[in-house]
C-alpha cells in the first residue's frame, strides 16, 4: 500500500503530516511512502534525507494522489487537488467537517474514505492518536511566550537594591489542554497565575500546576460525558462575568482558550471588561480562528484598546512548526497503524472500532 501527503499552502499551514522519522516506521510497516518534490524543505526536511530512508518524491502534485491509497495532511486541500482524489481512496488529516460540510460532502459522495481527526473520542486508546490534546499543549505553551514578548515590564518578581519589580499576574481562562499547559508556562517564568473554567474537574489539576482556580457556583454541571465544556446558561454567564470583571482589574496577561468543538468560541471577556483592566496589559486570545473569547479579537492583528493589546492568530502553530509536525505526525502514523489489518496489510475500516467509527465521516 502507498501512504502519500502533498504540500500544504505555506501561508496557512507550515506542519506537514509526514516527517523523516515517521517516514521509516511507515515503511518498516510494508508500506511504499510517496511525497511532493519540497514537501519539507521549509522545516529543514531536504528531499535528499526523505529519499535517504526509501521515500519516492514525485515532482507532479497529480502523480503523488493518483498513486495513493491513502493520503494523510494537515486540512483540506484546494478544490482542484481534492477532484484528484478517486474512489476507494483514504483520506486522513484534520478537516473541520462543521466549516467545510459542503468540500467534505462531495468526497464523500465520490465514495472516499474520510477521516477527520479532531474526531476522536477521548478514550484511552485513542490518546496516542489525539492531535487535539498535542497540538493544543504546543498551542498553550507558545501563548504565554508570545503574550510575554508582548509585555513591556518583567515577569517575576525581582528584588533590587533600587526597589522590588512585583511578579506578573496572569489569568487563563479555559483550563483544557492548552490552558493547563499555559499554566505550568507562565509559573515556571515566575509569574502569580489564576485561572477559571466551567468545568469542576478542572480545580485539582489547576492546583496541582501551582495556579489558583476561581470558581463560579454551579461549574460542576458543566462538563459533557466527552469531556468538554458545555454551552452554559445565561444566569451562569452573569456569574462568570463579574468574577471575571473583579479578576481582571488585577491581571497583567490573559490568555484565552475557551473552545466549544465545531462552534463558535465564546465571548467570555466583554468590553466592559476590557474597559477595567490596568493600560500596558495583554491578552492572547487562542479562540481567535472561530470568532475570539473576546469583544475585540481579530485574527493575525494585535488590537489596541486603551493601552490594552488583544492577540489573536489563525495558526499559532505556524510559529512551532518542526515540533507540531513532529508529535502530530506520530498521531497519524498511530492513527493509521490502528486502521491497518495486520494480516492483509491493507485498510480496514471496522465500524465497530470507536476510534474508526467516530472519526469517519459519512
Amino acid at each position: 500500500m502507498i501512504i502519500s501527503s502533498v504540500k500544504e499552502n505555506q501561508k496557512i499551514e507550515k506542519r506537514i503530516a509526514i516527517t523523516p522519522e515517521i517516514a521509516k516506521k511507515y515503511l518498516s510497516l510494508g508500506f511504499e511512502v510517496v511525497l511532493s518534490e519540497n514537501y519539507g524543505v521549509h522545516l529543514g526536511f531536504m528531499d535528499e534525507e526523505f529519499k535517504q530512508h526509501g521515500v519516492k518524491i514525485y515532482k507532479d502534485t497529480k502523480e503523488v494522489i493518483n498513486n495513493a491509497d491513502i493520503i494523510v495532511q494537515l486540512g483540506l486541500m484546494p478544490d482542484e487537488t481534492n477532484s484528484l482524489i478517486k474512489e476507494n481512496q483514504t483520506l486522513i488529516g484534520v478537516f473541520n467537517p462543521f466549516e467545510n460540510k459542503e468540500k467534505i460532502n462531495n468526497l464523500v459522495k465520490k465514495k472516499i474514505n474520510i477521516f477527520s481527526l479532531e474526531l476522536l473520542p477521548r478514550i484511552t486508546r485513542a490518546q496516542s492518536m489525539d492531535i487535539l490534546s498535542s497540538q493544543a499543549n504546543l498551542a498553550g505553551y507558545k501563548a504565554v511566550i508570545e503574550s510575554f514578548a508582548n509585555f513591556e515590564k518583567a515577569i517575576p518578581m525581582m528584588m533590587t537594591a533600587a526597589g522590588t519589580i512585583p511578579a506578573a499576574k496572569v489569568l487563563v481562562v479555559g483550563a483544557g489542554v492548552a490552558g493547563l499547559q499555559a499554566i505550568a508556562t507562565a509559573k515556571r517564568m515566575g509569574a502569580i497565575v489564576f485561572a477559571t473554567d466551567v468545568r469542576m474537574a478542572s480545580k485539582e489539576q489547576v492546583e496541582s500546576l501551582g495556579g489558583k482556580f476561581l470558581m463560579v457556583e454551579g461549574s460542576e454541571n458543566l462538563e459533557t460525558d466527552s469531556g468538554y465544556a458545555k454551552e452554559v446558561s445565561d444566569e451562569f454567564k452573569k456569574k462568570q462575568e463579574d468574577l471575571l470583571s473583579d479578576t481582571l482589574k488585577k491581571i497583567d496577561i490573559v490568555v484565552c482558550t475557551a473552545l466549544i468543538p465545531g462552534k463558535k468560541a465564546p465571548i467570555i471577556i466583554r468590553e466592559n471588561m476590557i474597559n477595567n483592566m490596568q493600560a500596558g496589559s495583554v491578552i492572547y486570545d487562542l479562540a481567535a480562528v472561530q470568532g475570539g473569547n473576546t469583544a475585540f479579537t481579530e485574527v493575525d492583528k494585535v488590537v489596541e484598546k486603551k493601552g490594552i493589546k488583544i492577540m489573536g492568530e489563525q495558526n499559532i502553530l505556524n510559529k512551532l512548526p518542526i515540533s507540531a509536525s513532529s508529535l502530530y505526525s506520530k498521531n497519524v502514523f498511530n492513527f493509521v497503524s490502528n486502521l491497518l489489518d495486520k494480516e492483509s496489510n491493507k485498510i480496514n475500516v471496522n465500524l465497530e472500532d470507536e476510534i474508526i467509527g467516530k472519526t469517519l465521516i459519512k
